[in-house]
């Protein structure tokens, strides 16, 4: 496994935490403690050629939910710039559910909800870009998203494709609720060919939770797809999920990644050591380092609101190896509280 440089400059703790997911995870390329690696065979990348390297950026959900609106984009992105995160690579502000309205316009098109994104998405984008970053959005593959708040994607797959590539969007999360017992792999593939055909190239973010397995058939449907459930503020949520992920280890390459669910950050639970954690235990894991917290307001070391830490690890180098799990990770949790 080729190892981030910043691992040498890390702070005491901070490298504690690093060395500990280390002992955690160990090339796949190589053999596992009491065997060999597992070889498979890897579907095609997307044609689309993006992710190369795992994304990196944030997202609005588990901090939000869908109490979002554009003047938090607007300083989250902000943020993103004032706190050096973008100069590690840390690039896509990613839109949860709940950005339109409840229903689509007389044309049958994606609306952005006139209260919240009263510019639209397209200025919204604008403003993004010109801080160096890049605009995730998010549906659904159903007639709802899984917040019933606003249409899924179900049959309008092209229609809604070419919307948000009007808009300049560069990232799609692509949910699975309300899914009418379809199987997930023709649903995924559809929205797959019609990003292909929206004359823009924007990264495609398969999320069913890993139920279906995905990594198995959706390295030539989207860049990254996820191999478990939610993700809670606490340790042991953090390491079931660590775990489901490893299972996959071996799918993941450039062009197509396992996710585990993105990380929490600015979260007072965590405890003070324990917010160290995540990031470099995801990126030695190289699962999506996409954070889900607050980041205008993060949290100081001693959990109150001041200057934020910039992350000590990131995975933007395309020497990055995918890391496989060499312990259970049940076996050892922090004291911290």
């Amino acid at each position: 496994m080729h190892l981030p440089a910043c691992l040498f400059a890390m702070e005491p703790k901070a490298l504690l935490c690093a060395l500990f997911s280390l002992l955690l995870l160990t090339p796949a390329v190589g053999a596992r403690l009491g065997g060999s690696p597992e070889v498979v065979e890897k579907s095609p990348t997307p044609q689309n050629g993006l992710g190369r390297t795992p994304q990196m950026g944030w997202n609005s959900w588990n901090h939000f939910t869908c109490n979002i609106n554009e003047q938090t984009i607007r300083q989250v992105a902000d943020a993103m710039v004032d706190t050096g995160l973008a100069k590690l690579g840390y690039e896509y502000i990613n839109i949860d559910d709940c950005w339109a309205a409840h229903d689509r316009d007389s044309q049958g098109n994606l609306v952005p909800n006139p209260s919240t994104f009263p510019s639209g998405m397209k200025a919204l984008s604008d403003y993004v870009h010109g801080k160096g970053l890049k605009l995730g959005i998010y549906s659904d593959a159903g007639p709802r998203t899984c917040s019933q708040q606003m249409p899924g994607s179900l049959g309008h797959e092209e229609q809604d494709a070419k919307t948000i590539a009007s808009w300049g969007i560069d990232y799609l999360k692509y949910d699975n609720c309300n899914d009418q017992g379809m199987s997930p792999q023709p649903s995924f593939s559809k929205m797959s060919r019609a990003l292909l055909n929206s004359g823009r190239n924007i990264f495609f973010s398969i999320c069913e939770w890993g139920i279906d397995n995905p990594a198995t058939w959706a390295g030539g449907v989207g860049n990254s797809w996820r191999t478990a459930g939610d993700i809670k503020d606490e340790w042991g949520s953090m390491t079931s999920n660590a775990d489901s992920n490893d299972v996959w280890a071996s799918y993941a390459r450039p062009g197509g990644w396992n996710v585990f669910r993105p990380r929490h950050a600015g979260s007072r639970e965590w405890g003070n050591d324990n917010r160290r954690i995540p990031l470099p235990f995801q990126h030695l894991g190289f699962s999506k380092g996409t954070s889900v917290g607050e980041l205008r307001h993060p949290l100081d070391e001693q959990g109150n609101q001041g200057n934020p830490q910039q992350p000590k690890c990131h995975c933007s180098q395309p020497r990055c190896a995918w890391g496989a799990r060499a312990q259970s990770a049940k076996r050892w949790k922090p004291r911290s509280k």
